[in-house]
């Protein structure tokens, strides 16, 4: 019964922070909700193996992320995917336009240089915590951001890229 309750006290506490990163990598609400669907199932599964209860969202995000990256290697999540928004207006050529080249180029990077960048840059964790999460190497975590800022800059500009705060 305390397993039970302590992983309903975590998976509410940090159903939120979960939703933003599995947003993050998805870049579809629907899609994120089942990545964190899918994560806290797994989580839940293997809560009495976590020796330490602190460790339950690390364990949750990576599951996230493994998840992510299966599914996007099925042939058929190359398809078409619905958007979260459409504009009902024209959008004007400054920062929001750029924020929206940024997030439609993010969805365009390989699944674990895009993780790597959210976990870096938009969820803020150190490199050791991105390479625990990834399941890696700290330098892998490395060359995986080097990769997908390269592409980002190729693709935007190095002055875009920076504007948004993703610098090495």
């Amino acid at each position: 019964m305390a397993d039970s309750t302590a992983f309903a006290e975590f998976a509410t506490g940090r159903h939120a922070a979960l939703f933003r990163y599995a947003y993050l990598l998805a870049g579809e609400r629907g899609l994120a909700e089942d990545l964190v669907q899918e994560g806290l199932v797994k989580t839940y599964v293997s809560w009495h193996r976590l020796r330490d209860p602190r460790n339950a969202e690390a364990y949750t995000r990576r599951a996230i992320t493994n998840t992510a990256i299966a599914w996007w290697r099925r042939k058929s999540w190359h398809a078409e995917r619905p958007h979260d928004d459409v504009p009902d207006r024209a959008v004007h050529a400054d920062d929001s336009t750029a924020r929206i080249w940024l997030w439609h180029e993010l969805q365009q990077l390989p699944p674990r240089q895009r993780a790597a960048l959210v976990l870096r840059y938009y969820e803020d964790l150190t490199e050791v915590q991105t390479a625990d999460v990834l399941g890696c190497s700290v330098g892998t975590v490395k060359s995986q951001v080097s990769d997908a800022l390269k592409k980002l800059r190729a693709r935007l500009g190095a002055d875009v890229v920076q504007k948004a705060g993703l610098t090495e």
